[in-house]
């Protein structure tokens, strides 16, 4: 489906935080995502704030969610990457991540990047691939560590 179709069939797709659900995505993310277990709500709206969010939505109602990590200029990570269980199927997905890769802001970047455990073929329809050069690529990996307050 195209942008068209999908509009009309009631469906858009936004950028404005102030339209996100945040009830919603974060029981997603919390009970329903295998990437965001035990995701304290604090972390998760600090998460939302400092980041490009796309909200998927019908009848004003979140039908999806897409989370980017990026200076604008170099560099994105898409990250949560959700379409609620009532709207799969219709490509929403793929019409959320074309509309990723589109966004003008992000035009012109050197790298996207991304993780999954299941939706490689979702993502190689967009140009993802593996890491060219995984040993080059090093993490530190402690999800929701508490920071540490200095007096």
């Amino acid at each position: 489906m195209n942008d068209k179709a999908f509009l009309d069939k009631g469906f858009y797709i936004s950028t404005n935080n102030q339209l996100l659900d945040l009830d919603t995505i974060y029981n997603f993310l919390i009970n329903e995502s295998y990437w965001s277990n035990g995701l304290p709500y604090e972390t998760f709206c600090k998460a939302i704030n400092n980041s490009l969010c796309f909200g998927i939505y019908k009848n004003n109602t979140q039908c999806g969610f897409a989370r980017v990590v990026t200076d604008k200029a170099t560099f994105a990570y898409i990250c949560d990457v959700f379409v609620l269980v009532p709207y799969r199927g219709a490509g929403l997905s793929k019409w959320l991540i074309q509309t990723i890769r589109e966004y003008p802001e992000l035009n012109g970047l050197r790298r996207w990047s991304l993780a999954t455990a299941d939706a490689h073929g979702l993502y190689q329809q967009f140009g993802f691939t593996t890491l060219s050069k995984p040993e080059r690529w090093m993490e530190i990996f402690t999800p929701y560590a508490k920071t540490t307050e200095t007096t």
